[in-house]
C-alpha cells in the first residue's frame, strides 16, 4: 500500500534532490535554495531556506551523523551547513570552477567527494574543509557518486555511461562502460556479501542509466587492487610479447629501432636482459648515444618492476614518476615529490600542483629529510 501523507510546495522552481537524516528532510532546487523540514510534522525549520548559491543547486546530502549538510551548485561551489542553526561552515570551490553536479560524504564523515560537469572529482577533508586529492574521468560530466559501506573506495558515474572506482587516495582502480547512455545514479547496499571460503567481502552496487536499465554489480576492493597490481606487473615484466616491446619503443621515442628488435625476436624477457655489449654486438646499434638511451630506458623499466613487486609504501612513491623517491622535497602544496621530477615540472611552467591541480603559492622546494630517512630505513630492511 502507498499513501500520500504530505506535500511540500515551498520551492519556486524544479526540485533537483532530496535527502534524509535521522530527524530532517533536505531539498534543493533550481531556485538556488536548500530547504530543511522536521520529520515530526514536516514543518520548515526557522533557519530555512539556506541561501548562498548564485545558481541552481543540483545535489544535497547529510553527513552520517546528520549534523552537517552539503550542497553543490552550478556556481562551482560545494557548501557545508550546520543543520542545527543553518550556519554556513565552509565554501569549497571546485578547482576548475566547473558546475558541481553531485556530492557525497564518506561513511565516517571525514571526507566529502564532489563531482563536476567537466569530469573532475575532488575529495575534500570534511574537518579542515581543505582539498585532499583531485582527479578526473576521461569523458563526460559526473552525475553520480557513492561510497562503499567500509569507506575504502567510492564510485563515480558519468554522463558517458562510465563507472569509475577510486580508492581513498584518489587513485583510479577501475573504469568500465556500464551503460550505453549516461549514468543518473548509483548506490551501494549497506550489507556486504561474504565469501565463506576466502573470508572476503563483496559489495552490491546498483547503477541507473538513461538507457532505461538498472544494473547490479558485485565489487570487491581486494580483488580490484589485486587485478590492478597484476596488470601493472604485466606491463613491466617479462610477460611482454614482441608487439608489446615495439609499443614500448615507440612510447620512448625509439621507433626507429622497432625493425631491429623484431628481426631479433626481442620480447619482454629478452628486453630486460639486454646489455651494452648485446646492443652493440648482437643488435648492431652503432650509435653510442642511442645505445645509452636504450640502456637508460631499460634500467627505468627494471626499477619499476622492482618497485611494483616489492610492495613499496605509497607515501614513498613520487606522485609524478610513480617511483621510489631518492631525494624527496616538500612543495608549497604540502605534498612530497622527487626533487628532480618536481623541478622539471615547475621548469615547464606548470605552476599548478600535480596532486590538486591548484596554483602553487610558491616554487620553493624544501628537503624532506624525515621522509628520506624513513625511505632509507625501509630500503635497509627490504632490499638487502
Amino acid at each position: 500500500m502507498v499513501k500520500l501523507i504530505h506535500t511540500l510546495a515551498d520551492h519556486g522552481d524544479d526540485v533537483n534532490c532530496c535527502a534524509f537524516s535521522f530527524s530532517l528532510l533536505a531539498t534543493c532546487s533550481l531556485d538556488k535554495t536548500i530547504r530543511l523540514y522536521s520529520l515530526r510534522d514536516f514543518t520548515e525549520l526557522p533557519h530555512s531556506p539556506l541561501k548562498f548559491h548564485t545558481y541552481a543547486v543540483h545535489c544535497c546530502c547529510f553527513s552520517p551523523s546528520g549534523h552537517i549538510l552539503a550542497s553543490c551548485s552550478t556556481d562551482g561551489t560545494t557548501v557545508l551547513w550546520n543543520t542545527e542553526n543553518g550556519q554556513m561552515l565552509a565554501v569549497m570551490e571546485q578547482p576548475s570552477g566547473s558546475p558541481v553536479r553531485v556530492c557525497q560524504f564518506s561513511p565516517d564523515s571525514t571526507c566529502l567527494a564532489s563531482g563536476a560537469a567537466d569530469g573532475t572529482v575532488v575529495l575534500w577533508n570534511a574537518q579542515s574543509y581543505k582539498l585532499y586529492r583531485c582527479g578526473s574521468v576521461k569523458d563526460g560530466s559526473l552525475a553520480a557518486c557513492a561510497f562503499s559501506p567500509n569507506g575504502s573506495f567510492f564510485v563515480t558515474g558519468s554522463s558517458c555511461g562510465d563507472l569509475t572506482v577510486w580508492d581513498d587516495k584518489m587513485r583510479c582502480l577501475h573504469s568500465e562502460k556500464a551503460h550505453d547512455l549516461g549514468i543518473t545514479c548509483c548506490d551501494f547496499s549497506s550489507q556486504p556479501v561474504s565469501d565463506g571460503e576466502q573470508g572476503l567481502q563483496f559489495f552490491r552496487l546498483a547503477s541507473c542509466g538513461q538507457d532505461c536499465q538498472v544494473k547490479i554489480w558485485i565489487v570487491s576492493f581486494t580483488h580490484i587492487l589485486a587485478r590492478r597490481t597484476e596488470h601493472q606487473l604485466k606491463q613491466f615484466t617479462e610477460d611482454w610479447s614482441e608487439e608489446d616491446v615495439s609499443t614500448w619503443l615507440c612510447a620512448q621515442d625509439l621507433k626507429d629501432l622497432v625493425g631491429i628488435f623484431k628481426m631479433n625476436n626481442i620480447d619482454g624477457k629478452e628486453l630486460l636482459n639486454l646489455t651494452k655489449e648485446s646492443l652493440a654486438d648482437d643488435l648492431k646499434i652503432e650509435s653510442l648515444g642511442l645505445r645509452s638511451k636504450v640502456l637508460r630506458k631499460i634500467e627505468e623499466l627494471r626499477t619499476k618492476v622492482k618497485s611494483l613487486s616489492s610492495g613499496i609504501p605509497d607515501e614513498f612513491i613520487c606522485p609524478i614518476t610513480r617511483e621510489l623517491m631518492k631525494d624527496p622535497v616538500i612543495a608549497s602544496d604540502g605534498y612530497s615529490y622527487e626533487k628532480e621530477a618536481m623541478e622539471n615540472w615547475i621548469s615547464k611552467k606548470k605552476r599548478t600542483s600535480p596532486m590538486t591541480n591548484l596554483v602553487l603559492p610558491s616554487a620553493v622546494l624544501t628537503p624532506n629529510r624525515t621522509l628520506k630517512m624513513a625511505i632509507n630505513r625501509w630500503l635497509e630492511t627490504h632490499q638487502k
